[in-house]
């Protein structure tokens, strides 16, 4: 199966993008980068009051305030009167990812190697006993070629970047001792 990269510089490839994320992220990424700050992820949610989720971080994985929120909003705010990506009324929402953040970027799945993650394919693959899974919760065991490693029930398994629909840590004690050290 041919996957592509979810390269940091490449914010149209976030787990879980759809067309218009894409779009918003490509749209919005390159100002938040200007401000020090990585775009972690986008997500529309909503149907009759829709809410448009920007995460962030500060570039090199630091953490964000609230100060940091108010001002990548009033910045997305400005970019998205500009291009009009999304129709009709919703509320924008910037927040950081948080303890038990989404994993959306290559550089995260690296990045958190040796926690607990859970993560959902877009489409069921044989697990490490033969039968088809979409839902995986393991150890991050880092990246190999493309592909995330995770540790489940002592088993390797490799997850191929294209086919992640969603990922996260688990909150653990030791997800918490990592992040209160920083």
């Amino acid at each position: 199966m041919a996957t592509q990269p979810l390269a940091a510089a490449q914010p149209h490839s976030l787990v879980g993008d759809t067309t218009l994320t894409a779009r918003i992220a490509a749209l919005i990424e390159p100002s938040l980068a200007g401000q020090g700050y990585d775009l972690v992820r986008v997500v529309l949610t909503g149907q009759q009051r829709r809410t448009l989720q920007v995460m962030i971080e500060r570039s090199g994985g630091g953490g964000v305030n609230v100060d940091d929120c108010a001002a990548a909003s009033t910045l997305i705010s400005a970019l998205l009167d500009v291009e009009d990506p999304v129709s009709g009324a919703y509320d924008l929402e910037v927040s950081s990812p948080g303890i038990d953040r989404p994993l959306t970027r290559a550089q995260d799945f690296a990045r958190w190697a040796g926690h607990e993650a859970r993560i959902e394919l877009r489409a069921a693959q044989p697990g490490p006993d033969g039968t088809a899974r979409r839902r995986y919760t393991g150890r991050l065991m880092g990246l190999a070629d493309e592909a995330v490693r995770l540790e489940v029930d002592g088993a390797a398994v490799e997850l191929p970047l294209a086919a992640i629909g969603k990922a996260k840590l688990v909150l653990t004690d030791a997800l918490i001792a990592a992040a209160t050290s920083h």
